[in-house]
C-alpha cells in the first residue's frame, strides 16, 4: 500500500475543512445558549385556552414580546368578539401601556388607528374605552410616541359625534391651551383645533373656538405660533367668507410680519391658499404688499424661506393676478427674474456660478429649480404673445443652468411651454436642440418623457405664420441622432429604449428622405448589435413604424429586402428571433395581404431553423401567422400546413413538440371557437388598412406625375424665355437691314416684311398650359364612411398635409387594432382619370412645343435673313 504525498492545492483543502469543523464546535454552544429550559416553560402557554383567555393571560404574565403580540394583534380580537375583547382585553392594555416601553405604545396606538379606520365596530358603542387610552398617552414624554397617539386621536374626530368631540375633547383641550402646559401640548391642541373646527357650525366656532385660536397665535414659543397659523386655513373654511376679514386676516397680517422665519413662511403658504376667499381690495390693498414686503425681506437674507417662496411663486402670481395693476405685475415678474439668476453671473452669454459656500450654493439651485418648475405658469401670467421680450432670456438661462437638476426641471415643462406658445414656438427651437445636446442623460430623459407631442406642437403649429415658425429640421435631426448615440453608448438602456419609442412620430416630424437615410440604417444596427432585448424590440417597433410610413416604393423594396437579408436569414440566431418579433408588429400595423405578401414565407421558413428557439417561438406563432390568410389564398394554407407536418415528423426538441401539440389543437379550433362578430370586425379593420396602402400608392403615383409635370414646365417655361430673346434679337436685326437696303429691291422687302410679322406674332404670344401646380387639386373619397355613401372632398396635393393626414389615420388604426371604431380615411380617384387628365396635358404640352418650334425656327430664318 502507498502514500502518496499531497499537492499543496489538497493541502490548503484540507486546512479550510479543519478550519469549518472548528466552527461548527463553536457554534453549537451558542445555539444551545438561546433558550433556557426555564424560559421556554415561561414562554408555554395551555392550548385549551381561547383566543380572548390567551390573549389576558400574555398581558398579565406573559413577557414583553408576548405582551406586544397580543396589542397587534388587537384588531383580529376586536373583529372575532368586539363585546369580549373591549370588555376583558383592552381593560389589560391600558394597564400594560402603563409601564410599557416607546415599542409598544407605538404598537398600540397603530392598533387602535386600524380598528378606527377600519370600521371594525361601531365607534359609539366603545367611545369611552377608546378614547380615554388615546388621551392618556397623549402625554407621553416621547415625542415619537406622542405624535403616534395624536394622529390616532385625529383620526377618531372623523368618526366621533359632535356631543361626543365636545364632551371627551374640547373639554380637556381648554386647559392644555394655556402656557403652563407643555409645547407638544400646546402644538396637540392646535392640530386638534384644526381638525374639529369641521364639525362644528360657523357660529359655534366663532363663539368657542376662535379665542382660543387667537391665544395660540399669540404664544411666545414660534413653534407654537407657526402650527397654529398653518391651521387658520381650516378655521377659515369654517367659519365662512363673510367672518375671514374680521377674524382671520389681522391675525395672518401679523404672523406675516413676524419675527421667526418659520411663522412667515406659515404665514405666507396659507395667504395663498386662502387667496380665493379674499375680495379684490384685500388683494391689492392688504395682501400685495405684505407678500411684496415678505418677498424683498426673503431675497436680502433668508434662504430658506426663499426656497419655499419659489416654489409656490406660479400659485401666488395667479391667485393675485386678477387683482393687480400694470405697475405691480410688471414688479412680480421682474422678481421672478430676480429668483431665476439667483446665485449666478452672466458672461458672455453664458451662466456661471459664483464662488459660494457649498451650502448657500444648493440653496441657491434649488431656488432656481423651482423657478423652472413654475415657468409655463409665468409664461401664462406674463401673456405669451410677450414672450421674447418679457421671458426669452430667462428662458435661456434656465436651459443652459450649470446645475442639472435646473435643466432636468426645464426639460420637463418644456411642452407646456410649447403648447403655450402656439404659432411663436420657433422662439424656444434653439433651446429645444441645446436639451436634446445636453450632456447629462437625466436632462434627455426628462425630456423623453413628452418629446412626441414637443416635436409635434413644435413642427406643426406655425405653419402659416412664416418660415421661421417652423423648426429648423438640419438642426433637428443632428441633435436627435446625437442623442440617440449619447444614449446608446451609456449604461442607461432605459433612456434609449424611451428615445426609440419617441422615434416612432418621426414620420409625422420630418420628411421620408431623411429617416431613410439618417435613421433606418442606425434601426438595423441597434436591432443586430445591441445587447439589450427591450431595445432591440423597441428598434424592431420602430422599423415597422418607418416602413409603414414611407411613401416611396423604392425605399420600401429596398427596407424589406434588408428585414428578409439581415434578419430572417441572419446568421445569428438572436437577429431571427427578431424577426419574428417583427412580425407579431407587423400584423398589427399592416394588411393581412401585406404582410402574406412580404413576411408570412420567411416566418414559415424558420421551422427549418437549426436552433431549437427559434422553432420554439415559430410554434408559437402558428395561430397567429394562421389569422393572417385568407381562406382564398390556399397555397398559402397547404405550405403551413405543410410546415407542422414537418415539425410533427422531425422535431426532437422536447419543449418545442409539448409547444407544437398546443398549438396544432389551437389551429383545429380557431375558425370554431371564434365568434363571428369579433371575426367581422378583424375583416372590416383590415380592409381598411388595405385601403389606406393603397391610398400610399396613389399619393405616390400622384406626387411623381406631378413633380415630373412641375419639372416639364419649368423646362417649358425656360425654353419660352430663351426663344423670345432670340426673336426680339432676330427682329432687331431685320429692322436694321431694312433701313440701309435700296429702293429697287422692294419684292425682297415685302418678303421680308411679311416673314417678319410672322415669326412676331408667334413669338409674341407664349403658350400656357391647361392647369398649373398651384390649381391641381385631388379628389379624394371618404373610406371611412358606409358602402355606397358619395361625400367627396377636394383636397389640394401638398405633401406635409397628406403626409400628417395619413400618418394619424394610419397610427390610430394601428394603436387600436384590436377595436372596430376607425378614424375617416381619404383616397384618391381611380388612376385611369388621372391618368387620362396627365396624358391630355402632354398632348397639349407637345402641340405648344411644335408651334413653339415652329416660331423658334421663324425667328432664326428671319434673323439670318
Amino acid at each position: 500500500m502507498f502514500v502518496r504525498k499531497m499537492t499543496p492545492s489538497q493541502s490548503s483543502l484540507y486546512g479550510e475543512i479543519d478550519d469549518l469543523q472548528d466552527l461548527t464546535f463553536i457554534e453549537r454552544p451558542i445555539r444551545r445558549s438561546l433558550k433556557t429550559a426555564e424560559e421556554i416553560d415561561k414562554l408555554t402557554v395551555d392550548e385549551d385556552l381561547n383566543d380572548i383567555e390567551r390573549a389576558v393571560y400574555l398581558l398579565s404574565s406573559g413577557e414583553d414580546i408576548q405582551r406586544a403580540s397580543v396589542i397587534i394583534n388587537l384588531p383580529i380580537l376586536v373583529r372575532q368578539n368586539p363585546a369580549e375583547t373591549f370588555r376583558r382585553v383592552v381593560p389589560k392594555v391600558r394597564e400594560v401601556l402603563h409601564v410599557a416601553g416607546g415599542d409598544m405604545q407605538l404598537a398600540a396606538a397603530g392598533s387602535f388607528l386600524t380598528i378606527l379606520q377600519d370600521d371594525i365596530v361601531l365607534i359609539q358603542t366603545h367611545t369611552h374605552s377608546i378614547l380615554q387610552i388615546v388621551l392618556l398617552n397623549l402625554d407621553h414624554r416621547d415625542t415619537v410616541v406622542s405624535n403616534a397617539w395624536l394622529e390616532t386621536l385625529l383620526s377618531a374626530i372623523d368618526a366621533l359625534p359632535k356631543e361626543t368631540i365636545r364632551q371627551e375633547i374640547l373639554s380637556p383641550l381648554l386647559s392644555k391651551h394655556q402656557l403652563s402646559q407643555s409645547v407638544p401640548a400646546r402644538l396637540a391642541s392646535c392640530r386638534i383645533l384644526g381638525k374639529v373646527v369641521g364639525k362644528f357650525e360657523s357660529s359655534i366656532v366663532k363663539k368657542d373656538l376662535l379665542p382660543l385660536v387667537r391665544s395660540l397665535c399669540q404664544d411666545v414659543e414660534y413653534e407654537v405660533r407657526a402650527c397654529m397659523c398653518r391651521q387658520l386655513e381650516n378655521i377659515t373654511r369654517g367659519i365662512g367668507v363673510d367672518n375671514t376679514k374680521a377674524e382671520v386676516l389681522p391675525e395672518l397680517v401679523e404672523l406675516a410680519q413676524d419675527e421667526a422665519s418659520t411663522v412667515r413662511l406659515a404665514a405666507f403658504d396659507t395667504i395663498i391658499n386662502l387667496i380665493e376667499m379674499f375680495d379684490s381690495d384685500d388683494r391689492s390693498c392688504v395682501i400685495f404688499p405684505l407678500v411684496k414686503a415678505f418677498c424683498e425681506k426673503c431675497f436680502k437674507g433668508d434662504e430658506a424661506v426663499l426656497a419655499s417662496l419659489s416654489f409656490q411663486y406660479g400659485k401666488l402670481c395667479h391667485g393675485l393676478s386678477e387683482s393687480f395693476t400694470d405697475e405691480q405685475h410688471l414688479w412680480f415678474l421682474e422678481f421672478y427674474k430676480k429668483l431665476c439668476c439667483l446665485g449666478l453671473q452672466h458672461e458672455n452669454g453664458h451662466c456661471e456660478s459664483q464662488p459660494y459656500p457649498l451650502e448657500l450654493e444648493n440653496k441657491y439651485a434649488l431656488v432656481r429649480r423651482n423657478c423652472a418648475y413654475n415657468f409655463p405658469a409665468i409664461v401664462l401670467f406674463a401673456d405669451p404673445n410677450h414672450f421674447l421680450s418679457e421671458l426669452y432670456r430667462t428662458f435661456s438661462s434656465l436651459c443652459h443652468d450649470p446645475e442639472i437638476s435646473v435643466r432636468r426641471t426645464a426639460a420637463s415643462g418644456f411642452h407646456e411651454v410649447v403648447k403655450l406658445l402656439g404659432p411663436n414656438v420657433h422662439y424656444v427651437h434653439k433651446e429645444l436642440i441645446t436639451l436634446l445636446q445636453d450632456d447629462s442623460l437625466e436632462v434627455l430623459d426628462a425630456l423623453l418623457n413628452n418629446l412626441q407631442e414637443t416635436l409635434e406642437l413644435a413642427t406643426s403649429r406655425g405653419e402659416g405664420a412664416g418660415p421661421e415658425s417652423k423648426v429648423n429640421i438640419p438642426d433637428l435631426v443632428p441633435a436627435l441622432v446625437a442623442a440617440e448615440q449619447k444614449a446608446a453608448s451609456s449604461l442607461h438602456w432605459r433612456v434609449h429604449e424611451k428615445l426609440l419609442q419617441c422615434y416612432s412620430c418621426l414620420p409625422r416630424v420630418v420628411s421620408g428622405d431623411q429617416i431613410y437615410f439618417r435613421f433606418l440604417q442606425r434601426m438595423f444596427s441597434i436591432i443586430t448589435n445591441n445587447n439589450v432585448l427591450p431595445v432591440q424590440q423597441e428598434a424592431v417597433r420602430t422599423l415597422c413604424v418607418f416602413l409603414r410610413y414611407n411613401r416611396k416604393q423604392e425605399q420600401r423594396q429596398e427596407i424589406i429586402s434588408k428585414i428578409k437579408q439581415e434578419l430572417a436569414q441572419g446568421r445569428s440566431y438572436w437577429n431571427r428571433l427578431r424577426y419574428l418579433d417583427l412580425c407579431y408588429i407587423t400584423i398589427d400595423l399592416f394588411s393581412k395581404s401585406y404582410f402574406c405578401k412580404h413576411f408570412l414565407i420567411p416566418a414559415l421558413e424558420l421551422v427549418s431553423d437549426p436552433v431549437a428557439n427559434v422553432r420554439y417561438k415559430v410554434c408559437y406563432m402558428l395561430p397567429k401567422l394562421r389569422s393572417t390568410i385568407r381562406p382564398a389564398d390556399k397555397h398559402l394554407v397547404q405550405q403551413l400546413e405543410f410546415c407542422v407536418r414537418k415539425l410533427l415528423c422531425r422535431e426532437k426538441d422536447k419543449d418545442v413538440m409539448v409547444t407544437l401539440r398546443k398549438t396544432v389543437l389551437e389551429l383545429d379550433k380557431m375558425d370554431i371557437t371564434e365568434p363571428y362578430h369579433k371575426r367581422h370586425e378583424r375583416e372590416l379593420l383590415d380592409q381598411k388598412k388595405e385601403k389606406e396602402e393603397t391610398l400610399l400608392l396613389e399619393m405616390e403615383l400622384l406626387e411623381r406625375q406631378q413633380s415630373e409635370a412641375k419639372l416639364a414646365g419649368e423646362k417649358q417655361t425656360d425654353k419660352k424665355q430663351r426663344d423670345s430673346k432670340s426673336g426680339m434679337s432676330g427682329s432687331k436685326g431685320m429692322s436694321g437691314s431694312t433701313l440701309g437696303a435700296t429702293p429697287s429691291s422692294s419684292t425682297g422687302k415685302e418678303i421680308r416684311r411679311a416673314k417678319l410679322a410672322r415669326s412676331r406674332s408667334l413669338s409674341g404670344h407664349p403658350t400656357t398650359t391647361k392647369m398649373t401646380n398651384s390649381d391641381k387639386t385631388l379628389k379624394v373619397k371618404d373610406l371611412g364612411s358606409c358602402p355606397g355613401s358619395g361625400k367627396s372632398a377636394m383636397l389640394p396635393i401638398n405633401d406635409d398635409n397628406l403626409r400628417s393626414h395619413h400618418f394619424n389615420v394610419a397610427s390610430s388604426i394601428s394603436s387600436t387594432a384590436s377595436t372596430s371604431s376607425m378614424p375617416v380615411l381619404i383616397r384618391s380617384n381611380t388612376s385611369s382619370s388621372v391618368d387620362h387628365r396627365s396624358n391630355g396635358n402632354k398632348d397639349t404640352q407637345s402641340r405648344k412645343l411644335s408651334v413653339q418650334r415652329k416660331s423658334n425656327s421663324f425667328g432664326m430664318q428671319s434673323g439670318r435673313e
